[in-house]
């Protein structure tokens, strides 16, 4: 990060964004946390190879989750609809709303994932990236639920729509 976190601007340049790629199937590069933006907003970039998971039904109290598609296609979650997104699509899922991602069937999707207002993402993102090396465990990460605002729910509609996929 090349920017203070009390600046009025973030910058980050690409050769400074962490990536964590324990996951083979997506990277997803750290833009920015509350801490770099002023408790705003939190950003990462996901790159979701085709065949992943992707983010299973959740939802977030407080804050609202936007996604723009830079490529390919994404299967979506949005409460319990599932729709595709493609190229170039935007999407503002408010608080509360259950959700869930992923690589539409036989695409990779290239997002641009935007939270706000901020809460700290990147120890969550962190955490993903050591339970995908075997380093933590799958309850660690379901316990994280209020320190990171991350609340996974139940989805028939999604189950169904990923079982088909």
């Amino acid at each position: 990060m090349t920017t203070p976190a009390t600046s009025q601007a973030t910058l980050v340049r690409a050769g400074d964004a962490e990536m964590l790629d324990a996951d083979p199937t997506s990277v997803i590069t750290l833009l920015a946390d509350p801490e770099h933006t002023g408790e705003r907003l939190t950003s990462n970039r996901s790159l979701l190879k085709q065949g992943t998971d992707g983010a299973p039904p959740h939802l977030h109290k407080h804050s609202a989750e936007m996604f723009f598609i830079l490529d390919g296609s994404l299967q979506m979650l949005i409460g319990n609809e599932v729709t595709v997104l493609n190229k170039d699509d935007f999407l503002v899922v408010p608080p509360g709303t259950p959700h869930a991602f992923a690589p539409a069937p036989g695409c990779d999707a290239d997002v641009l994932v935007v939270l706000t207002p901020g809460r700290e993402r990147f120890e969550y993102y962190r955490l993903l990236d050591r339970a995908h090396r075997g380093e933590a465990t799958w309850a660690e990460v379901a316990a994280t639920g209020d320190r990171f605002d991350n609340h996974y729910v139940d989805s028939p509609a999604w189950r169904e729509a990923r079982a088909t996929a």
